[in-house]
């Protein structure tokens, strides 16, 4: 957790006990999940959903007894007339800079999903925005807002498993054609010669890149300080959707995540931290850790989570530290840029690759990939280190 603080003015520390009104933008598909979490905080009196931007507005079932909140389809205008403290960004990924430096003119505060931007020149005009503007920002990894974050690090800083040789991440899902038909930027690198930069690693398990990194300590743009990366993809598209990456840190750690899309199996996505007496496994998205060290017994914690909307209204209520400001995201943002700049994906050869019946549509699961995303994590080395003969090697890198 971060000590930055956001100055709070006059306004902000009137409505300590007031709800706070939220617009939201992005409603549908996974901004769902942020309309049902400010309903919960509505039910604490902490916020009020003031507004809603939808191209297509809510209807009463979407809704689902959230009041009537006022809906438009022009943000900037939502954000005046509803007056807005917060604004809640779940919109496309090259959205993300413009509104959130929208929000930022109008005072707002502003939770913005992951990845905050599809390049590192658009972050940085983003963060520098906000900045300027004296608004908080939260990035939405919700998964750095585990109290497992912090502990493994002290585990680590401790040398509770010895010299920390490594970081490791896994993540195998299964996700079906339709999938990359979801929305018109699914599955692409850039549409309509603009940067999206959606894939594997980027997107739907930028999670697993950024809290491996920040278990390593590094979370920082300047921490980085050598990247390579092996892109792929076995379903018809432009991005990757079974990658791996190694970040070498400016401490000298490895931290590799391989990550796809195309598994036999989906199963919980994890990050192990690799010590010269032991290891720490990390299920991020259940908040469990297992700790096993030599000479001691294997030990499994389950962790509590903060909430980084209701860290956001508790830092512009009562000034508590953010967990997760556009800084502590730069790291995360140095691979996405490493992916971005990276030669286009290449596709899996059609012998390597087999299809079967999906949930919605058919998939393309890869052979033996779930085996070989193991392996990734807790030997730290590439697919085409692994013997993968379909991941051409891109030791070149990218600084």
């Amino acid at each position: 957790m971060t000590s930055t603080r956001t100055t709070l003015d006059k306004e902000d520390m009137n409505t300590a006990r007031t709800p706070l009104p939220v617009v939201l933008a992005g409603a549908r598909g996974h901004g769902r999940s942020h309309l049902l979490n400010i309903r919960r905080l509505e039910e604490r009196g902490l916020v009020r959903l003031a507004g809603v931007c939808e191209l297509r507005p809510l209807d009463a079932a979407e809704l689902d007894g959230i009041g009537n909140p006022e809906q438009s389809a022009d943000f900037e205008a939502l954000l005046a007339s509803t007056g807005a403290r917060i604004a809640v960004l779940s919109t496309p990924i090259q959205t993300h800079t413009d509104m959130t430096l929208a929000a930022a003119r109008h005072g707002a505060h502003i939770l913005l999903e992951k990845p905050p931007a599809p390049s590192l020149a658009e972050f940085r005009r983003m963060a520098d925005g906000v900045a300027e503007a004296g608004v908080a920002c939260q990035i939405g990894f919700q998964s750095l807002g585990s109290h497992a974050v912090p502990a493994i690090r002290r585990m680590v800083a401790e040398a509770a498993i010895g010299e920390l040789l490594g970081v490791g991440a896994a993540g195998a899902w299964v996700r079906d054609e339709a999938y990359f038909r979801r929305a018109p930027w699914a599955g692409h690198r850039r549409l309509g010669g603009v940067d999206v930069v959606d894939g594997a690693l980027t997107n739907p398990l930028a999670h697993a890149v950024a809290t491996a990194l920040a278990l390593s300590g590094s979370t920082r743009a300047e921490d980085v300080e050598h990247i390579e990366t092996e892109l792929l993809h076995a379903n018809a598209i432009e991005s990757d959707d079974t990658s791996c990456v190694r970040v070498v840190t400016s401490a000298g750690t490895q931290v590799t995540v391989a990550a796809t899309l195309c598994a036999e199996k989906s199963s919980e996505p994890y990050v192990v931290v690799h010590g010269s007496q032991g290891r720490i496994t990390f299920w991020y998205r259940q908040d469990r850790v297992l700790v096993q060290r030599a000479g001691h017994g294997p030990v499994e914690t389950e962790y509590g989570r903060t909430d980084l909307l209701e860290n956001l209204v508790a830092h512009v209520t009562h000034g508590e530290p953010l967990w997760v400001p556009p800084a502590e995201t730069g790291a995360f943002m140095r691979v996405v840029e490493a992916v971005r700049t990276a030669p286009d994906p290449s596709a899996v050869p059609a012998e390597h690759w087999h299809g079967e019946p999906g949930e919605s549509a058919p998939r393309r699961v890869v052979d033996g990939i779930d085996a070989l995303v193991d392996a990734s994590a807790d030997e730290l080395r590439l697919f085409s280190e692994l013997g993968a003969v379909w991941a051409p090697s891109t030791r070149a890198g990218a600084r």
